[in-house]
């Protein structure tokens, strides 16, 4: 079975390494070894060098796995909170919901 990878952007893909890093930080800060978060997480210790390394090919089931491991699990509940641009488009009203009108 062949192996999928995963093509980012090069945004993307820096977005990701950071992620990686401040796991690995919160990690080290915690005084945890990479055997001790990987059993608590129930993953593999290469999955979490992996996801140290901001591999895309982790599942994100896994990554929030390791954040709930190391008591942050509540940050993923900021990410999009705060939709401004989203919040402005629904204000536009620029969804359309209806068709335009049949030429006659």
């Amino acid at each position: 079975m062949a192996i999928k990878k995963t093509i980012l952007l090069p945004e993307t893909q820096r977005i990701l390494i950071g992620l990686g890093e401040n796991i690995k930080l919160a990690r080290l800060r915690r005084k945890l070894s990479s055997g001790q978060v990987s059993e608590r997480a129930g993953i593999s210790r290469p999955t979490l060098l992996s996801i140290e390394k901001g591999n895309p090919g982790v599942s994100m089931g896994t990554y929030i796995q390791v954040l709930f491991v190391l008591g942050l699990e509540k940050d993923i509940h900021a990410v999009a909170r705060d939709d401004i641009l989203g919040r402005k488009l629904q204000d536009a009203k620029l969804i359309v919901g209806k068709r335009a009108p049949k030429k006659r």
